[in-house]
């Protein structure tokens, strides 16, 4: 069973056909689809799975904190399973290909606290832009 799934079925979400499937497409590394590779990729689970069961159930795991949405300058918003797993995001410019990465050093103790203006910093959100391997080769 995925990671999702677990943490679905332990917060006693009920688990319909279609929900499950979503949960099974967002399930593995690196995974960022927009709803509609979701959808896509759902009616080969689930042929009658409609599209807007999918925006729906992706809107509640994103509210109940199971899913990252991220919207990347204009492009259609994509969908992160790693909601538990802190992490940062690197985007290609070119193609959009979302990547996790790990860096090294907490982030929330990075930003020393002259330039915190007060404020009690509760997360962090960052973003690397560049070109992935493919489209730098295209030049």
């Amino acid at each position: 069973m995925s990671d999702l799934l677990e943490r679905l079925r332990t917060r006693g979400w009920r688990l319909t056909a279609q929900r499950r499937v979503v949960a099974q497409v967002l399930d593995g590394d690196h995974v960022h689809f927009t709803a509609d590779e979701i959808h896509a990729r759902a009616v080969e689970l689930l042929p009658e799975i409609s599209r807007a069961t999918v925006y729906n159930t992706l809107g509640e795991l994103v509210s109940l904190g199971e899913v990252l949405e991220v919207s990347t300058d204009g492009r259609a918003k994509r969908y992160d399973p790693n909601a538990h797993h802190a992490h940062q995001h690197l985007i290609c410019e070119s193609c959009g290909t979302i990547r996790d990465v790990h860096p090294t050093g907490d982030p929330l103790t990075a930003l020393p606290s002259t330039e915190r203006f007060g404020f009690a910093v509760s997360g962090v959100e960052v973003t690397y832009r560049g070109l992935c391997p493919d489209c730098a080769a295209k030049g």
